[in-house]
């Protein structure tokens, strides 16, 4: 049984939030959760908070032990980009991307 939790439209480059998501795959929850709450970054922070959910998902929705689970999946695809404005150089207007992205967690049972 899978169970699925997803972030949308985090602000955060996907780029840098990858760096985080590889960390736990293939980790029980106990140990990502640890691994996540010993990272100082923003990605651990909001991984961290889509790990929860699934969690949650899992005991809740479909009644499973929080022990068995393990990360089967961690990744991140790229959000919408938001276009901004600011002066550059000279009174030159730049563009500055805010880039976004989607941070999804699956977590499954483990075999017995």
């Amino acid at each position: 049984m899978e169970v699925k939790a997803t972030a949308r439209t985090v602000l955060i480059a996907s780029r840098k939030a990858r760096l985080v998501t590889r960390l736990i795959v293939g980790k029980d929850v106990s140990e990502a959760m640890d691994i996540l709450n010993n990272l100082n970054k923003k990605a651990a922070y909001l991984t961290k908070k889509v790990l929860v959910s699934a969690t949650a998902n899992a005991e809740n929705n479909f009644k499973l032990d929080k022990n068995n689970l393990y990360v089967k999946e961690a990744f991140v695809n790229d959000g919408p980009i938001l276009k901004r404005h600011r002066f550059g150089s000279r009174s030159h207007i730049d563009r500055h991307d805010k880039k976004t992205s989607h941070i999804v967690v699956v977590l499954s049972e483990k075999n017995k």
